[in-house]
């Protein structure tokens, strides 16, 4: 199985090098990888212990950073090195002020994690939520170096639970500890004879609160949507666009609608444009000396400021439910108010918590959409009710940071 695996490691790179020169991401893959071990004997010349984060994307290091931001704020004599294993998340982040140093991370094969960890030298490594490199997990415990998975969670069906996945469940069983979201994930862990496992929460609550108890006037925001009610709809893909057209045509007497796609690529952004009147909507690049007031419609094509659009919502929809798979529903639940998504939402345990509890809503068609929309216009009761769920849901599930941190910092010393 070591053979296989690390065949797939380095048959992927290779898959990579070969679509680089036809595929941005891929370009980007290839390209912030190179140079990357000279790059790294210069940074750690002179020698501080270091904490190593290791985030899959975007998604992963917004779920990582309270926790690395904790650990910044007590001890700003450690070295905080977080890596990413795609652009996506690299390319967005690889300035955020929360870390010391940020790169890429060199594929895992057996030479390049000897060399990684033997450059880095960590006193802890702590992987967030999904990312197996089974090389350097090994590297790791041939080291001695403890290391931590935290926001992790956990289904029947992964190759872990598997009579055949004999191999990663070992390779799972040598980290130090794995903190879950929840219960479900602990008793499978447990099952497999894993048993260093505790239920700390998702970090993600911690984090869309501290953004929300910081947000700030938006001026734009707040000139476009004027008297009018607001859907946010935000990390949308085409499929969820389409059903926001039809929304859209129904209700725009009395709301306006902000759209922050996930792929903000020119060609999508055309193909959104196509879906609304041109004389009703303008993109973020291009509201520069715009009365704003006269659009309807507003395209963000910009990384970076969707969080803080949510507080101006009356209404939220949080795309990928129809086909990628459902994106963070918490940035909006911290704001109070009601969530609609697709129907492909039963992978995200915190959208089916709040769809159960009546605070999020799954549609297939934008009939249902508009139905509950309908009755939130002519029931402000009910909505306040709903508004009041949302709020509620992501107060009671804080302070899985502290309980990280607590455990984490007890067992290196810090």
């Amino acid at each position: 199985m070591r053979f296989l695996y690390f065949l797939f490691t380095t048959t992927y790179r290779l898959g990579i090098a070969i679509a680089a020169p036809f595929n941005n991401k891929a370009k980007l893959w290839i390209k912030g990888r190179k140079g990357l071990f000279t790059h790294l004997k210069g940074t750690y010349r002179e020698k501080k212990k270091v904490v190593w984060f290791h985030c899959a994307s975007l998604g992963e290091f917004e779920q990582g950073k309270p926790l690395i931001m904790q650990i910044q704020k007590q001890h700003p004599e450690l070295f905080i090195h977080v890596t990413f294993f795609s652009p996506s998340g690299y390319e967005i982040k690889k300035n955020d002020s929360c870390a010391d140093l940020i790169t890429y991370l060199p594929m895992d094969t057996p030479g390049a994690a000897r060399k990684f960890i033997q450059a880095l030298s960590p006193i802890a490594a702590i992987f967030v939520k999904y990312e197996y490199w089974y090389g350097y997990m090994q590297e790791l415990s041939r080291r001695d170096i403890p290391f931590y998975y935290i926001s992790a969670i956990y289904r029947p069906q992964q190759i872990f639970f598997k009579k055949y996945g004999t191999w990663f469940s070992d390779k799972l069983a040598q980290a130090t500890h794995i903190f879950v979201q929840n219960r479900e994930s602990q008793e499978l862990l447990n099952s497999i004879g894993i048993t260093q496992v505790s239920v700390a929460g998702d970090t993600r609550f911690d984090q869309v609160y501290r953004i929300a108890e910081d947000a700030e006037t938006i001026e734009f925001v707040e000139q476009f949507k004027q008297n009018k009610k607001l859907i946010v709809a935000g990390s949308t893909w085409l499929p969820d666009e389409k059903v926001l057209q039809e929304v859209h045509q129904q209700t725009a007497n009395s709301y306006k609608m902000i759209i922050a796609p996930h792929e903000i690529e020119n060609s999508h952004i055309e193909q959104i444009k196509k879906l609304f009147p041109a004389e009703k909507t303008i993109c973020y690049s291009e509201i520069e000396g715009q009365n704003l007031n006269d659009y309807n419609i507003l395209i963000i094509n910009k990384i970076g400021i969707l969080k803080k659009i949510y507080r101006y919502s009356e209404i939220s929809y949080i795309g990928g439910g129809f086909q990628t798979g459902l994106h963070n529903i918490l940035e909006a639940a911290v704001f109070g108010v009601p969530i609609f998504f697709g129907p492909q939402y039963q992978k995200f345990d915190e959208a089916k918590r709040l769809v159960l509890a009546g605070g999020a809503f799954s549609i297939t068609d934008s009939n249902q959409m508009l139905s509950k929309i309908s009755i939130f216009d002519q029931n402000e009761e009910e909505y306040k009710r709903v508004c009041t769920i949302c709020q509620n849901f992501v107060q009671s599930n804080l302070g899985a940071t502290e309980i990280l941190y607590q455990h984490i910092s007890k067992t290196i010393n810090l």
